[in-house]
């Protein structure tokens, strides 16, 4: 900011001259104003300070708002009153000079008509001009000191007419008052009282009668009555009327019952302006709550739908995630595998219409309800749905591919807005997206319970005198393929093997090593082989394949024995030892460890020779048992050992249901790994 200050170098020693400038923001006014102010009360013109001030506000906030450069403001005051020259730099043609004394009423319309700030300088200044430079434009008042002579008045000047002169017209004061009335900013609907204040300061000013201003939001409530001063308009008055520049939905007037003046219109214009513009402000206002709120319905749309992977629970979501919010019904179709259209949920806003939105959306024909569905699936573009439905249809689509369609019902009150519109094909597309993820995640699921069954004995073989009985509980994450498994083979010399392993991963490569492993052990046990050569063979054939999958190994050769004992060969690599249960009482554990199948060129796998009594059940595991998590506390296998003595006498199944139940309950989470139990029992009588 610059200034300059001190008498012109042609001025007398009475004049009065400041010059600054200042920068274009929303404080320029009120510094212009306090210079204005400072030359007024150096030069004792202390009378022409309220017309003063308010011309300088309406020059400065107009060149800030449309020139949006600097200011110069230079205040010139004498003996016979006051200039002020707002100048900025903004660049246009160059002009003449246009020069206006203080027009009468009857040009006063003209002057509306080039902005109402000029109004005011035209109504209260003794002479105002605008010069246009090739550097910018300068817009200048002059007020004159009331009651000053034409000798000690400068040459040229015109003397200034008072404000009530005519009787009818605004004093300064007033418009003063007029123009800095502003809403309440801390109110929670500022609106009504401010317009209630500017139609009461209007009509006063016009004589009007009475007046109302009148909103339409665009809500579907219609034109409401915003502020209302006076009495009602009386039958064949001629009114008048002012419409309000707003953007849509918004829509409105300012009515006043006044008599006809020069000065009724232009103020009521005025008013109408002032009052628009925080209507606007209103309307972005709540435009940006509106989106927000938008937003936020969205992303709370999107977490819903993305925690469900349950293909019909998700198309159920999406018409209560609409109803009501968006629409007085909804129903969302589905494309089958001929192409058909299939009704797969449907909502409305009245429960007793349901039965009767169902009716319709099964109709039939070239103007049916189907008919324009198909035409949104087929078209893959919104399509509007006629009477008796009223709504639009917008496809379903996710990568590509055409889903159905979600078709929408228009409020009870009035029909989509564009925000609403664009809401709900957001809407369509996360409902498409989320629908094809639970098509996906469902396929999966079917794949991997197919595959898991496949690598499991759909039953477990009956044999006079011992008892098979086996639990398997897959990981939390039902859409994929544990290693675990377990079998039961008859051997040549009319024993029995029990198998439990557990490869090491998840996911289909984990199950092909599974699935190779089930085989090869049957086929090289189908030949006679003995176990460890069994094993020895597998071993090889894994490090041959390599893949870095590796297998822990449980083989258990059983048969029947002295004294109607079971005798028992059993053989690890890897894996876990197996809790010996006696009929009358106890547990622990049974035979050595050996080397994990997959890792060495050489292994070692200990055999342990175990007889099982009339009553003694052997229990086999898997580590998804043992390292169950609660926090960080395990299962563990002493928890297992504990867990299993106080079943003996029971039945293999009970025991295998028994130790199940206990491994789920001791956790709230759902299992982090396949646990699969397995229990020979000795059922000789």
């Amino acid at each position: 900011m610059s200034a300059e200050a001190g008498p012109a170098m042609n001025g007398g020693p009475d004049e009065h001259i400041r010059r600054v400038r200042l920068p274009a923001d929303r404080r320029t006014p009120a510094a212009a104003r306090a210079l204005v102010r400072s030359v007024l009360a150096e030069a004792d013109l202390h009378e022409l300070l309220n017309e003063a001030l308010l011309l300088t506000t309406e020059l400065t906030t107009n060149a800030v708002e449309h020139a949006r450069t600097e200011l110069d403001i230079e205040v010139e005051a004498d003996p016979a009153g006051l200039t002020v020259t707002v100048t900025d730099f903004a660049s246009g043609p160059v002009d003449e000079l246009l020069v206006g004394v203080r027009s009468t009423t009857s040009d006063i319309t003209e002057v509306a008509e080039r902005g109402r700030g000029l109004l005011l300088v035209d109504h209260f200044a003794s002479r105002w001009g605008t010069t246009y430079l090739p550097t910018g434009k300068g817009v200048w008042f002059r007020l004159d000191r009331p009651g000053v002579g034409a000798a000690t008045r400068p040459a040229g000047v015109t003397p200034a007419t008072p404000a009530d002169a005519d009787g009818g017209t605004p004093s300064a004061a007033a418009m003063s008052e007029l123009m800095q009335t502003n809403p309440d900013p801390y109110a929670d609907d500022p609106l009504p009282e401010f317009a209630a204040g500017l139609l009461t300061r209007v009509a006063e000013m016009v004589g009007a009668a009475g007046g109302v201003v009148r909103l339409d939001r665009g809500d579907g409530q219609g034109s409401q009555v915003l502020a209302r001063y006076g009495r009602q308009p009386r039958e064949g008055n001629e009114l008048l009327r002012v419409p309000l520049a707003v953007h849509r939905p918004y829509a409105g007037e300012l009515e006043l019952d006044a008599a006809p003046s020069a000065y009724a219109r232009p103020l009521a214009v005025l008013a109408g302006e002032r009052l628009s513009l925080h209507l606007e402000n209103d309307r972005l206002r709540r435009a940006d709550v509106r989106r927000s709120a938008w937003l936020t319905f969205l992303a709370e749309a999107s977490e819903l739908l993305a925690q469900s992977l349950d293909v019909e629970l998700t198309m159920a979501l999406v018409p209560q995630l609409v109803v009501p919010r968006l629409g007085q019904w909804c129903a969302v179709h589905t494309t089958d595998e001929w192409g058909r259209l299939r009704l797969a949920a449907a909502s409305h806003a009245d429960e007793a219409v349901l039965p009767q939105l169902h009716r319709v959306l099964q109709e039939t024909g070239p103007d049916s309800i189907q008919a324009r569905l198909r035409e949104a699936s087929r078209s893959a573009a919104q399509v509007p749905l006629g009477a008796p439905m009223e709504g639009f249809a917008v496809p379903l689509i996710a990568r590509g591919q055409r889903l159905g369609t979600l078709a929408v019902g228009r409020h009870q009150r009035h029909r989509h807005d564009p925000d609403e519109v664009s809401v709900l094909e957001d809407v369509a597309r996360r409902a498409a997206l989320a629908i094809e993820n639970a098509r996906i995640h469902a396929e999966r699921r079917r794949v991997a319970q197919t595959l898991q069954q496949s690598l499991l004995p759909p039953v477990l073989p009956v044999v006079e005198g011992i008892g098979f009985a086996a639990e398997y509980v897959p990981t939390g994450d039902d859409a994929e393929v544990g290693g675990d498994f377990y079998d039961v083979v008859p051997l040549p010399d009319g024993r029995w093997l029990v198998v439990i392993g557990d490869v090491s991963g998840k996911g289909v490569q984990a199950a092909a090593v599974t699935g190779l492993v089930r085989d090869v052990i049957r086929v090289l046990v189908g030949d006679g082989k003995p176990l460890p050569e069994v094993l020895g063979r597998l071993n090889e054939t894994l490090v041959e394949r390599g893949g870095g999958r590796y297998c822990t190994l449980a083989l258990a050769a059983v048969g029947p024995g002295d004294g109607g004992q079971l005798d028992v060969s059993l053989h690890l690599a890897g894996h876990d030892r197996p809790v010996l249960l006696h009929g009358g009482g106890g547990a622990g554990f049974v035979g050595t460890g050996g080397t994990a199948l997959g890792l060495l060129d050489a292994i070692s796998t200990p055999t342990a020779e175990i007889a099982l009594k009339p009553g003694d059940a052997l229990i086999f595991y898997t580590d998804g048992v043992t390292e169950r998590r609660r926090g960080r506390e395990l299962f563990g296998t002493d928890r297992l050992r504990e867990s299993a003595a106080p079943l003996a006498g029971y039945s293999a199944d009970v025991v295998a249901a028994r130790l199940r139940a206990t491994a789920i309950a001791f956790s709230v989470e759902p299992p982090r790994d396949d646990i699969a139990v397995l229990v020979l029992r000795n059922d000789t009588l």
